[in-house]
């Protein structure tokens, strides 16, 4: 019944695409790609993120995730889309919906649908899920490896956004939804933070400016957000707060001649990991001595993140991405020992493209984690080949 609706409002959008376009008002296109992963994983990874590099998901202590080496494949990066454009009187009018194969939560190392992409605009309004303001989707090098730069600030979101600026040259500002973790570390067997509840009673406030030059871009974003939690318990304690997360990200590409690309970003804040690619929680716990009502106190963890990548076109059927990034959190003294504080990411492929639409390449992966104070580490290396098939249709 499910496909059956589907496949008629599928119709639907196809057949009313078509009559516009016919009469030059509108466009409407499938797009996506299948693509297959395998690799070899040296060392050892959390099982359910066994085909990404995510310096988080390493070992925090010996031999957590059993023994070293395993061979992986995979299709979970397979992608499908669908676009529309149609002119207004009031602008353009534009509609994305897209989905993948990669799950992730509660789906964590299964391949099946997770959406990506639910979002509209007319003008300068948007609202949808789509990429934050807060990140920029153009430092993501030209790799394979699926998850990408450890520093780097990665999210969509659900917003409502408004757009004073279009183009080459662009400002954008967001209301998002809001949302945060935090990390009861040494204290969680206290049996009174069970009855922590989390309230977020405003939207995190999002926006970009980036100038666009022939030579590349420079961007600059920011985000405020406010971070609340109520003790819904009956005892003596009261372990209420609140926090205040903030951020900065300055970001470019810049164009080295006419066959390399730099990719590169710094990002700093406070209380803004649930925004980075590859980080823990945003609040962790410290003592609060002196306060017998309040003994321990959340505090927002600062956090700062790197990415420099160099993209090289060879000629027509070659390419290659080389680069590192850096992710590295401010840990509370509440923390376990073995909280994740830092982790390293470095890639570098060779890429080829025997036909329009056809990929394929081999890449080195690197990956390392530093917990907070117990004085471990961890670190992996994979080899990966991918093969993609792109496809895309206009209506």
């Amino acid at each position: 019944m499910k496909r059956a609706i589907f496949a008629l409002a599928l119709s639907c959008c196809l057949a009313g695409s078509v009559a516009m376009a016919a009469e030059g008002t509108s466009t409407f296109e499938l797009y996506g790609y299948v693509m297959l992963d395998a690799g070899y994983d040296t060392k050892q990874v959390d099982p359910s993120w066994y085909d990404v590099m995510r310096p988080t998901k390493l070992p925090a202590f010996e031999n957590e995730f059993g023994a070293d080496g395993s061979t992986y494949f995979g299709v979970r990066q397979t992608r499908f889309g669908v676009k529309s454009s149609t002119p207004t009187d009031v602008g353009v009018l534009k509609t994305q919906f897209e989905w993948e194969l990669f799950g992730t939560g509660v789906d964590a190392g299964q391949t099946t649908l997770r959406l990506r992409h639910a979002y509209g605009e007319l003008g300068k309004v948007g609202a949808g899920q789509t990429w934050s303001p807060f990140m920029d989707i153009d430092v993501f090098p030209n790799t394979i490896e699926y998850w990408g730069p450890s520093g780097m600030v990665f999210f969509r979101n659900v917003q409502i956004r408004y757009m004073p600026i279009q183009g080459d040259t662009r400002m954008t500002i967001a209301l998002e939804r809001p949302g945060a973790s935090g990390d009861q570390g040494i204290y969680s067997e206290i049996n009174a933070l069970n009855d922590i509840r989390p309230n977020f009673p405003l939207p995190d406030l999002s926006a970009e400016y980036r100038v666009g030059r022939g030579w590349g871009y420079v961007e600059i974003a920011g985000i405020l957000r406010y971070m609340k939690w109520e003790d819904a318990g009956t005892d003596s304690l009261d372990l209420a707060g609140d926090a205040t997360g903030w951020g900065l990200n300055l970001s470019s590409n810049l164009k080295l001649g006419t066959s390399n690309v730099a990719r590169m970003s710094v990002v700093f804040g406070e209380g803004i990991e649930n925004y980075m690619n590859d980080a823990t929680v945003d609040v962790g716990i410290e003592a609060n001595p002196g306060n017998a009502n309040t003994p321990i106190k959340g505090v927002a963890l600062p956090i700062v993140g790197v990415v420099a990548f160099l993209d090289h076109t060879w000629n027509d059927r070659y390419t290659s991405s080389i680069g590192y990034s850096m992710v590295d959190i401010d840990n509370s003294d509440g923390q376990a020992a073995s909280a994740y504080s830092r982790g390293h990411y470095a890639v570098g492929n060779l890429l080829y493209y025997p036909a329009p639409n056809v990929m394929t390449g081999i890449e080195l992966q690197y990956g390392k984690r530093e917990n907070f104070n117990d004085g471990f580490t961890s670190d992996d290396v994979k080899i990966q080949v991918s093969f993609r098939y792109n496809f895309s249709r206009s209506l």
